[in-house]
């Protein structure tokens, strides 16, 4: 599956320049882990963070003006970082499979000469084969709209069949998204695919407590208003999983003996809860919101295609910290199967943060200047050997050898 290596985000509201991982322009980090955690006070990004990505594939879906305008949003001038007129700028850098050479995409942003938001820049780029050091060349390059692509796949070491010329008639919408989806621009179109897969949740229990018609979903939607569809899908095509998220989830729930899964006469998947001291069961409308969250939670792991990055804003809102600790655990050891997906997961509590290393953590931080800036829990003097000789990286958080406080 493919994965993200590094990402750069520069003048995006509070995120003046921050990167994670290893980037073309910052080749001396580490690459991104399958699972991260971004942690922080209030108010210094983390949601920002989140927010960067989703804007990333609302420009590639809807165009750059209407990712904007989204109304949480309000426009390009509220999300360029005040006092700074450059575009804003995004990089990013994968890989789609282990043996393949990394890609990097970049992206910039800005206003024309009437104030209409526009790409002005993009460029998808790639080391050669046996190539280790040395200018990548590019297989897409845009300025304002004009540039060229090269087409086909790349034959002893040249990039392509043939270089094309390339003019956007539409400023606002992504060059990848409009070569992405012809034959002859096969990395294009994986870069493409790998962006528009991407998957952030905003799971709202109270939607996921409906029960539509009968049918099947094949993916959770971020809202989480098809939970039931989507169980239904996945009770018949990973039976196997299907069963032991319940079982698991089924340990951790006080008073709860068992959950077992049943077909209502309309055809709809039914899950029946059953107490300790009841003699019927309760059902899907009648669990509590952190059981919600971790069903649906740990039923993503399961998707059969899943995406490849998943984001997940403060897990911990409505769960047990010891259900934190469940969730954090499951979610490492399937970031580490070979097919898994990789999770990027912002959270306030150090619970969550005790089941990962420190090369898994990130801490953000903003300066005096109103700027963001991000440090790897193990780039900090003294935490690695704090956790090799014992002590968990949410407990170095909590204790205060991050320098950021309690949280």
């Amino acid at each position: 599956m493919a994965v993200l290596e590094g990402l750069s985000i520069q003048n995006y509201r509070s995120l003046r320049g921050v990167t994670l991982g290893q980037t073309f322009d910052q080749q001396l980090g580490k690459v991104l882990p399958r699972l991260m955690a971004v942690i922080g006070a209030n108010g210094v990004g983390k949601s920002t963070l989140l927010d960067a990505l989703g804007f990333m594939g609302d420009c590639l879906n809807d165009g750059v003006e209407a990712a904007c305008d989204r109304p949480h949003r309000g426009g390009f001038e509220r999300l360029r970082t005040k006092g700074i007129d450059e575009p804003i700028k995004f990089e990013i850098r994968y890989r789609e499979t282990s043996q393949s050479r990394p890609i990097s995409y970049s992206l910039h942003i800005d206003t024309d000469a009437k104030g209409r938001v526009c790409v002005v820049y993009e460029r998808l780029r790639q080391r050669r084969k046996g190539q280790p050091n040395g200018r990548p060349y590019s297989f897409l390059e845009l300025t304002d709209g004009n540039g060229y692509a090269w087409s086909g796949e790349e034959h002893d070491g040249v990039e392509g069949n043939e270089r094309v010329n390339v003019q956007m008639s539409d400023r606002q919408v992504l060059g990848i998204a409009s070569l992405g989806t012809l034959k002859d621009h096969p990395r294009i179109s994986q870069f493409r695919a790998f962006l528009s897969g991407w998957y952030l949740s905003y799971f709202v229990p109270e939607l996921a407590r409906t029960q539509p018609m009968a049918g099947a979903d094949p993916h959770l939607n971020r809202r989480g208003d098809n939970l039931a569809k989507y169980l239904q899908y996945i009770e018949r095509e990973r039976p196997k999983g299907f069963k032991a998220a319940l079982d698991l989830i089924a340990t951790k729930l006080p008073g709860i003996e068992s959950i077992r899964s049943d077909k209502a006469p309309d055809g709809r998947l039914l899950l029946e809860f059953h107490a300790a001291g009841y003699d019927k069961p309760f059902y899907q409308q009648d669990m509590s919101d952190g059981s919600l969250k971790l069903l649906a939670y740990l039923l993503l792991m399961e998707d059969p295609e899943p995406a490849p990055l998943i984001g997940i804003e403060e897990p911990e809102n409505g769960l047990h910290h010891q259900l934190l600790s469940v969730l954090a655990q499951e979610m490492q050891a399937f970031s580490r199967k070979d097919n898994g997906l990789q999770i990027l997961v912002t959270t306030h509590s150090p619970y969550f943060v005790d089941a990962l290393t420190p090369e898994e953590v990130w801490i953000l931080e903003k300066g005096a200047d109103g700027f963001s800036t991000i440090t790897r829990a193990a780039d900090i003097p003294g935490v690695k050997a704090l956790f090799d000789e014992g002590i968990p990286t949410g407990s170095l958080w909590y204790s205060n050898h991050f320098g950021i406080g309690n949280p």
